[in-house]
């Protein structure tokens, strides 16, 4: 079965990628740069992605891309490796995770599953490179950003670590990880603020006013 040609859209951010060579396209928004920030842009997704279209601001790039994949395969693969890594089968898991990004290079649950693996190995650089990659094609969830704060604490990127907790705390503020891993950075997470109550309107047979008699 041939590879499926098929468009995707990414978003990358400027806070994922402080200090790396990525992260200097952020710098060049000039007009006359364009043609470096794409190839820049490529090489950080690899020859297997076409980028059809980029539009960059201070803080994210929105990248168009076309790549050829075997999406359905893959997404077996993962859920197969996910399964293999929740039983403590790491090896084989690796294994299948690393077969699904063959099919499908941008697969989310292949590059989070492969991130988990890399940060108990303790490669968190590696598997920090997973995890944006993982944000960059599914967006955000709690999880994801616990585990991407957890690599950066461990490679001293505090302020980073915090960011990303903190957004995640966000989202799931009832998450005891996510307040744990603050806690242990010296932060408190802050309550979510309460929505006031909105007014009952009044019962006509109850609440309003008798009429006056004349």
């Amino acid at each position: 079965m041939g590879r499926a040609r098929q468009r995707r859209k990414l978003r990358i951010l400027r806070d994922d990628h402080i200090g790396d060579l990525l992260g200097a396209i952020f710098f060049d928004v000039a007009p006359g740069h364009d043609q470096a920030i794409l190839e820049r842009v490529g090489e950080y997704l690899g020859s297997r992605v076409r980028i059809v279209m980029a539009e960059l601001t201070a803080d994210a790039a929105e990248i168009e891309i076309e790549v050829q994949a075997l999406d359905e395969e893959a997404s077996r693969l993962a859920a197969a490796a996910d399964n293999l890594r929740f039983k403590g089968a790491r090896r084989g898991a690796y294994a299948l995770y690393r077969e699904a990004l063959e099919l499908d290079p941008l697969n989310r649950a292949a590059t989070y599953g492969l991130g988990v693996l890399l940060a108990e190995r303790e490669d968190f650089e590696a598997a920090l490179r997973m995890f944006k990659l993982a944000r960059e094609t599914g967006g955000d969830d709690a999880e994801l950003l616990l585990a991407m704060g957890r690599a950066c604490a461990r490679t001293e990127r505090v302020a980073s670590a915090i960011a990303y907790l903190e957004r995640a705390f966000e989202l799931e503020p009832g998450n005891f990880a996510v307040r744990r891993a603050l806690t242990d950075l010296g932060r408190r997470p802050k309550a979510p603020a309460r929505i006031a109550p909105t007014e009952k309107p009044p019962n006509p047979g109850k609440d309003a006013p008798a009429n006056k008699r004349n």
